[in-house]
């Protein structure tokens, strides 16, 4: 009976896995960072004030418009069904050809229920802006509102060949 049931387990679990919106939109950020480029993953929410506060003017409409190289991905979590879009327009975010929108099928702001992790690396706080390259994440800000200039020195850094 155990080859049976493992027969059956192999089978049925990559389309049971197929339909998991979470393990979905997990394979869409795992391949959006695989690629060569620099990518910026970013987490935030429209309830969250620290998250406010980066779509300033000046925040991150510019420093997307002053990096066309770089992709940007914004994943919104935690976000207790509310719509993004009112608030992404409003900061003049989503037209940018080098931004992809995302929100994660998990709205639940509570510790038990909420996403936690994602690429195997934890998440606990909003908003988190994590830097990759080739896959592998060169600089992560876990906690909290970005300086640009920090970001964009973490970008330019990323660039770099890394060959230690």
């Amino acid at each position: 009976m155990k080859p049976l049931f493992l027969a059956l387990a192999l089978i049925l679990a990559p389309r049971l896995y197929a339909q998991d919106p979470a393990a979905q939109l997990e394979q869409a950020v795992t391949a959006l960072v695989a690629g060569p480029q620099v990518t910026v993953v970013h987490f935030w929410a429209p309830w969250c004030p620290n998250c406010r506060e980066e779509m300033r003017p000046e925040g991150w409409a510019k420093f997307i418009a002053a990096n066309p190289g770089v992709q940007f991905v914004f994943l919104n979590i935690w976000h207790k069904g509310q719509d993004p879009a009112p608030r992404l327009a409003a900061a003049g975010l989503g037209a940018q050809s080098n931004l992809r929108l995302l929100t994660h099928p998990n709205p639940s702001r509570l510790a038990a229920d909420r996403l936690n992790s994602l690429l195997g690396l934890p998440l606990t706080w909003i908003p988190t802006t994590w830097v990759f390259q080739s896959g592998k994440l060169r600089v992560a800000f876990n906690y909290g509102e970005i300086r640009f200039t920090v970001l964009q020195q973490m970008v330019d850094d990323a660039r770099e060949k890394w060959d230690r």
